[in-house]
Parts: structure tokens; sequence; C-alpha cells
């Protein structure tokens, strides 16, 4: 009995439908112990694991490895929605239909009369979008949205951009010494000085005994207070 279901869910219909038959068994009173005993904290962890390995695969260039962990993170965006569907919150469908309209939405130079000719102007107006979108009441809202999740790095460069476009601040340019250090040289030779000195950065932390994504977190808070009370 049991192997003529699985024949069933191996063959068939769309792959897609047979992946939600699948979770769904899974979570059913039937179905799997641990599967169903999941909340959204419990996996968690899962879904910032396979999305480090899917971006070691894109880093590597490997398409199989990619294949793979898309599936993996697939699984993990169908588990949470499941959890939620179970709670009564939302469902997959509810996920989908949100990204629909969201697509729709910020791309007006697409399904409306929006003019965006260059990536550029796509940009702009995505992020213009996405503030109207989120409806922030100020300029702290806007840069404190950025998500705390992420790495400091990567939140820091975030913060910066945003508060840069929405003109908080002014660029480095020419007043920046490190732009010596970089004038004339192609892109991989910035890329690769900038990669330098950031690790340098990682270094002079680590000899003093200075976690440095806990210093670059703490000091991304002081930026945007900083910054908005002047």
């Amino acid at each position: 009995m049991k192997q003529n279901v699985v024949d069933s869910l191996l063959c068939g219909e769309t792959a897609w439908d047979r992946l939600l038959k699948i979770m769904e068994i899974l979570r059913s009173p039937g179905g799997c112990p641990w599967d169903r005993e999941q909340t959204h904290l419990s996996i968690r962890g899962n879904l910032e694991e396979e999305c480090g390995e899917l971006l070691e695969a894109i880093d590597a260039d490997d398409t199989d490895g990619m294949r793979e962990e898309l599936g993996d993170v697939l699984l993990e965006v169908l588990f949470h929605a499941g959890i939620s569907e179970d709670a009564g919150d939302f469902s997959f469908d509810d996920v989908c239909d949100g990204i629909c309209r969201k697509l729709i939405f910020r791309h007006p130079h697409v399904f409306a009369e929006t003019q965006a000719d260059t990536v550029e102007q796509v940009l702009d107006n995505w992020e213009e979008l996405k503030i109207k979108e989120k409806g922030f009441a100020d300029a702290r809202e806007y840069l404190e949205s950025t998500a705390k999740s992420l790495p400091a790095l990567m939140r820091a460069a975030k913060i910066y951009k945003r508060a840069l476009k929405r003109g908080l601040i002014e660029g480095y340019g020419a007043e920046n010494r490190l732009e010596n250090k970089i004038e004339n040289k192609d892109e991989h030779e910035i890329f690769e000085t900038v990669g330098r000195i950031l690790f340098n950065i990682a270094g002079l932390a680590s000899e003093l005994n200075i976690n440095s994504e806990q210093a670059l977190y703490a000091y991304n808070e002081q930026f945007i207070k900083e910054l908005l009370i002047k």
C-alpha cells in the first residue's frame, strides 16, 4: 500500500503538485512526528543553513548543487507556510498571491505607464515604491527597517546606500583618502583592494580582542541615531 503511494508521488501530475502533496502527508496526523511538531522558530536555523549552502553553490558555479539547494530552500518556504496554515494565519497560496501583487506594484514600467529605460531608473523606482508600500513614517523608520538579521557588514552597506539616496549624508567622494588607493585601477583591482582593507580591519579587531561583527552591528544602530539627531 505504501509503495503505491510512493509510486504515485514520484510520477504523474506536476513535480510542484507532488511536492505539495508530500508536505501535506508529512505534516498530517499519520505522517512524520518530527515534521508535525516543528514551529517557525525551531526550523529558523534550517532556513539560514540552506540559504548559506545555496550561496556556496552559486559562488562555486555549481549548477547541480544549485538545483539541489534551491529545492532545500523551497522546502523550508513550504514548511513555514504549512505551519502558518495549520495555525490559521496564512496559506502558501496567500504567500504566492502576496508576491504576485508586489511584483506587479513594483514594476509599473512593465505593468503600468511609468517610464524606466535603465537599470538605475528601475532600482530607483523600486526603492521609492517600497517606501510608499511600507508606509514609513520618517527617515528613521526607513533606515531602521533594514533587516537586523543581515550580517552587520551587509546591513551597513544597505543603511549607507539608503541614507545616501535620501540625501541624509554625502558620499565619500574625493574627500576620502582611500580613493587614492583605488584611483586608476580596474574593477578587479578595486574589488581586491576593498577586500584587503576589510580583511585588515577584521585582523586589527581580532588582535584587539574585538568581535568585528558585533562592533559593526552596534555602530549601525549608533549611525542611524546620530544621523537623525543632526
